[in-house]
């Protein structure tokens, strides 16, 4: 049973958080009320969190929630977006959770298409996003420059795809949100960032609704402070994950979006084509990469740059192509002992140009080159040979042995099992 199969509880609860917001929390209640009335089939609630305001707000919040049916009041005693953002969802008892800013920056006609996935399923969260090539926005060239360069160092930072981290206009499903928020520490405006980033490193589904969205420029944020600590925020969170504080790899096993069953693994002959097109594409490349760096590095190191380098990419080539294994379990180990092999096939380069030097003392950055990559593929057959039969080797199950965790693959047959099946459909 949902959430929202209980008496009262709704579809829906849309939280605007607020902080001395007299002056324009009632009109903007009042629209999004009308709104939502107006354009959701779905039961729904509104809850203004009052986080720690010194004016008139609390008592505007109040008279609201008396007077208009589905709006409910939230005091906090401190202040701060994320601490107030927290605090509802997690005390949710509907299916979706939601919150947009209290400025209505947002078009509000992006919010059916914000929440559909997540009440179908088909998404974990879902965001407004400002940068997609069919939004419409109208801001500053202020805040339109921090917003692209921020939104620019987390991708390469933090490793992430979504396009729009701060846009005020995000939901999430609540079963999601009981899993994730108690790992999301900041209380104010990274909180979002945070709260993203969890998500899709965790193998979450996340849903972008391009918005049209129009700047508030009576707004009391500092950006400048603000920016500074996002990027405080970047470090802290990178360092989380990189330590494994934050839990991704048991939020994936919950939760996460797993890899659909492989097909089936490729025949011997299959993997040796397969393993002979990535290591020729890898010799290239590290013979690209040898020449671009030996000018500048002493040879063996060139040579251990170009080929480590050369030998993560493979890895991860031959564990999806090569040997058909797909998904996050064991990708770290496979790494590991592929480097262990990179150790191996370094040691037989790094032995063939050691004998060319003591051959031929003066030989120049061409025969090295070529010494080079004939040894390249030798350690090249030395490495198949490995990976097959040590790195991605097939195990045997035997008998009394567990079978394999169900959340590393699913099935088609799981797909249609776990699939709802209509209510018309399933009473005909």
């Amino acid at each position: 049973m949902t959430d929202s199969d209980r008496p009262g509880a709704p579809a829906l609860e849309v939280v605007v958080p607020v902080h001395d917001e007299a002056a324009t929390l009632e009109r903007s209640i009042r629209v999004l009320h009308r709104f939502l009335e107006a354009s959701l089939d779905e039961t729904w609630r509104i809850t203004i969190a009052d986080n720690a305001s010194t004016d008139a707000t609390p008592a505007v919040t109040d008279r609201l929630a008396a007077e208009l049916p589905g709006v409910e009041a939230l005091h906090l005693d401190e202040k701060g977006r994320g601490r107030a953002l927290k605090r509802a969802w997690l005390g949710s008892d509907a299916d979706v959770v939601a919150y947009l800013d209290v400025d209505l920056s947002t078009d509000l006609r992006a919010l059916p298409p914000l929440i559909a996935p997540l009440l179908s399923g088909h998404s974990d969260v879902a965001i407004g996003t400002r940068l997609a090539r069919a939004s419409r926005v109208v801001r500053g060239p202020k805040r339109e420059l921090i917003s692209r360069s921020y939104n620019f160092l987390l991708h390469r930072a933090l490793g992430v795809t979504f396009t729009d981290a701060q846009c005020g206009f995000k939901a999430m499903r609540a079963d999601v949100a009981r899993s994730v928020l108690p790992h999301v520490e900041d209380t104010g405006w990274f909180f979002d960032t945070e709260l993203l980033v969890i998500a899709e490193r965790a193998g979450l589904r996340i849903h972008e609704v391009p918005v049209d969205w129009v700047d508030d420029e009576d707004s009391s944020v500092d950006v400048a402070k603000t920016a500074a600590a996002d990027l405080r925020g970047m470090v802290r969170v990178g360092a989380a994950i990189a330590t494994g504080r934050i839990p991704l790899e048991r939020i994936y096993a919950e939760l996460g979006r797993h890899p659909l069953e492989s097909p089936r693994r490729p025949s011997f002959v299959g993997q040796v084509v397969r393993f002979a097109a990535i290591g020729a594409v890898s010799t290239v490349a590290y013979a690209l990469l040898y020449l671009l760096v030996a000018p500048l590095l002493p040879a063996q190191i060139a040579n251990f740059a170009a080929l480590l380098l050369t030998a993560i990419a493979n890895t991860a080539a031959n564990r999806r192509f090569t040997f058909g294994v797909r998904g996050r379990t064991g990708a770290a180990l496979h790494q590991v002992q592929g480097l262990l092999v990179f150790l191996l096939a370094w040691g037989i380069t790094s032995g063939s140009l050691l004998l060319l030097h003591l051959v031929h003392p003066s030989a120049g950055h061409t025969a090295q080159l070529v010494v080079l990559t004939a040894a390249n593929l030798v350690a090249t057959l030395v490495r198949f040979i490995l990976l097959r039969l040590w790195v991605f080797r097939r195990q045997r199950r035997r008998p009394g042995d567990e079978p394999p965790a169900r959340h590393e693959t699913t099935t088609r047959e799981d797909l249609l099992r776990e699939t709802p099946i209509p209510f018309e459909k399933a009473s005909a």
